[in-house]
């Protein structure tokens, strides 16, 4: 009888490492990337692939694109409501032209069986701009309510109090309220469930409001408030916030650092999906770029924060908690923030954290806490006194993978107390809680003013490479400095020279902060 019920039970097992193929989206394209997610079923065994590659529709000349991130279905621990999420092969294709169509091919495989390949065809969204020949309109108060899709209403200077607009735009022929002397000054603005509305050059000293707004832009816009942008749920979806200077009222003092410290405000705080948060200077908030978390986040998937100049941040620089997948956290330099980059949880992935600067992190340059699963973090740059890569947390992350990263750590100021933490001992890395799925690898690691030292897991190190972690990583002499008081305020150091694997690898300088 055992002999029978084992040869029973052999197919069974053998089917559900071969893989079923299942249906392919490109879900929320932004201006510059495209998401792709192919669903399957079976490859318990993770072991299948899928290659990308990408074309201009009418071009003939394929192009390597990152290939596809294994997936395996799961589900959140300790959160409110519980997030699932499915069994599936999913990436972005990166740094598209804007309003192109292309093809993308795709290659599965699965060496138990159930390979395929798939051309699938996806658009990126044009870049956000009031059509050429829209009717050109001077107005003021009293005419913000009585523009029609197509026009662009160019405001007068002076004070327009709180304003609610109530009137949509429509597809590629948006509304338009325009001021070019940054004088229409608003106590603040309500966006709130608009369509198709651009808000440019106009200063609001207080909030502006996006709840349920879909394919809204705010741009060139300055904001003064202890809170900046707000889309609460059911959030915003394609919108574009982008070229702004939002100054909040935080001051950078240690007493009020972290999540317990009396430190509230968002600079722009946000749910939903498909949002484009470019080219912005933030600081001054507790969190200045901010998902919501738990029960206050919608599906949060497709965003992307690229190229933003973030500072005193007190808790949190960029809070991209509760991304589902393909939320892509690119080239934003941080400077002076208790936090980098948190990631508490991502909920599956792939979410990707790519070619960012840090300079004066207090704690972590990634958090990556409340067992977070799916976090991809390359070719990122970060200085700090303390541990270079530190990521204290029981509650361990698992799939993540951290390849060819800088990370410059060292001797912090002796002592020292920032809202109940500390910058750590001053190891190159300390990563001792995470799962059996993570990558950690090909990374660059510098110690200032003390001897080399890491620790990942139970392994601690005093040379690299190493065995089953960081068999490739090195250590570097670097031709910088730690700052010596993170306490203090400093200003965006040149980090340009610093080429070896972190952001600036093989490419140009990126432009940080508003375009003017």
């Amino acid at each position: 009888m055992r002999f029978w019920a084992f040869l029973w039970l052999a197919p069974a097992v053998h089917a559900m490492n071969t893989l079923t193929p299942g249906e392919v989206t490109t879900p929320f394209p932004t201006i510059n990337q495209l998401a792709i997610e192919w669903q399957i079923k079976g490859d318990d065994d993770q072991d299948a692939t899928c290659e990308v590659k990408v074309r201009k529709q009418g071009e003939t000349t394929w192009h390597e694109a990152p290939p596809l991130r294994r997936v395996l279905a799961g589900r959140s621990q300790k959160t409110s409501p519980i997030f699932v999420w499915s069994n599936r092969l999913s990436g972005s294709v990166f740094d598209l032209q804007a309003g192109t169509s292309y093809e993308i091919e795709l290659k599965l495989h699965d060496p138990d069986g159930g390979s395929a390949t798939k051309i699938v065809k996806a658009s990126t969204r044009p870049e956000p701009v009031a059509k050429a020949d829209a009717v050109l309109k001077n107005g003021s108060k009293g005419d913000l309510n009585a523009v029609k899709p197509c026009e662009v209403l160019l405001l007068a200077d002076g004070d327009y109090g709180a304003a609610t607009f109530n009137r949509d735009g429509e597809p590629g022929r948006p509304i338009v309220y325009r001021n070019t002397s940054g004088k229409a000054v608003f106590s603040e603005i309500s966006l709130t469930n608009r369509k198709w509305v651009y808000l440019e050059g106009v200063t609001v000293n207080g909030p502006v409001r996006l709840n349920g707004s879909e394919h809204c832009v705010v741009r060139r816009c300055r904001i003064n408030a202890q809170f900046g942008i707000k889309a609460y749920k059911p959030g915003m979806m394609n919108c574009c916030i982008e070229d702004n200077v939002i100054t909040g009222i935080r001051e950078w003092k240690p007493e009020i650092m972290g999540a317990g410290g009396d430190n509230e405000g968002e600079g722009i705080q946000f749910t939903g999906s498909g949002n484009v948060i470019r080219h912005n200077r933030v600081s001054g908030f507790r969190d200045c770029i901010s998902h919501m978390e738990d029960e206050g986040a919608a599906p949060q998937m497709c965003n992307d924060i690229l190229n933003n100049d973030i500072g005193v941040g007190l808790d949190d620089g960029i809070e991209a908690d509760f991304a589902l997948h393909n939320c892509r956290v690119m080239r934003n330099r941080l400077t002076n923030c208790f936090v980098g980059i948190s990631s508490q949880p991502s909920l599956g992935g792939p979410n990707y954290f790519l070619r960012n600067v840090m300079f004066n992190i207090i704690l972590e340059p990634f958090k990556l806490h409340r067992f977070s699963q799916g976090d991809v973090i390359q070719h990122n740059t970060v200085v700090k006194a303390g541990d270079g890569l530190g990521i204290h947390t029981g509650e361990p992350f698992d799939h993540a993978v951290i390849t060819h990263n800088l990370f410059i750590g060292g001797k912090a100021p002796a002592g020292v107390n920032y809202g109940g933490y500390g910058p750590g001992r001053g190891r190159a890395v300390d990563a001792q809680s995470f799962g059996e799925h993570c990558i950690i690898d090909h990374n660059a690691y510098a110690v200032l003013g003390m001897p080399f030292e890491g620790k990942i897991r139970s392994w601690t190190f005093q040379k690299l490479p190493g065995t089953k972690f960081e068999k490739n990583g090195r250590e570097l002499q670097v031709p910088v400095s730690l700052p010596e008081d993170p306490a203090r305020l400093y200003e965006p150091p040149n980090l340009s020279e610093l080429t070896e694997a972190g952001a600036y690898a093989g490419e140009k300088l990126p432009v940080y902060g508003p375009r003017r």
